[in-house]
């Protein structure tokens, strides 16, 4: 689980928009363009996110988990021990394009903020669907 958190915080970072921002200054016109590109994206709704979730079947274990992430316990390591999915590399389910997913889970994932696995912004409460009880995370969003 040390490196599924490792992996986790470093993709939720951001860390190419922050270091090509940085190293651009050699570029003008390319930093230009890349300072144009994430004002674009927030005036246009995103279409598609990557998500990472906690699926129970049971009201009660899901919001066990959630106590667990109140405690501080990054996002991945709970998804680990108390998801009851397939989504087995911490909760990750990877990028997913708007309409593919079950209507009340892509209203609430669309809505959240892009955070990562050590400190996370998710769904509180959990979001009822077909498939049980859903935390979600989003660690990006194009």
């Amino acid at each position: 689980t040390e490196k599924e958190s490792n992996k986790c915080d470093l993709d939720g970072k951001g860390g190419k928009k922050q270091s090509s921002g940085k190293s651009s200054d050699k570029k003008d016109k390319k930093d230009s363009k890349e300072t144009e590109k994430p004002v674009a994206k927030s005036a246009a709704p995103a279409r598609s996110i990557n998500v990472r979730h906690i699926l129970c079947e049971k009201q009660s274990k899901v919001l066990e988990a959630m106590g667990k992430l109140k405690e501080g316990q990054a996002f991945n390591t709970v998804a680990t021990n108390y998801s009851e999915d397939k989504a087995r590399s911490g909760g990750s389910l990877g990028w997913l394009l708007r309409g593919t997913m079950v209507g009340p889970f892509q209203e609430a994932a669309f809505q959240l903020p892009i955070s990562t696995c050590s400190n996370p912004s998710y769904t509180d409460p959990p979001v009822k669907t077909k498939f049980g009880y859903h935390i979600i995370m989003i660690e990006g969003k194009k």
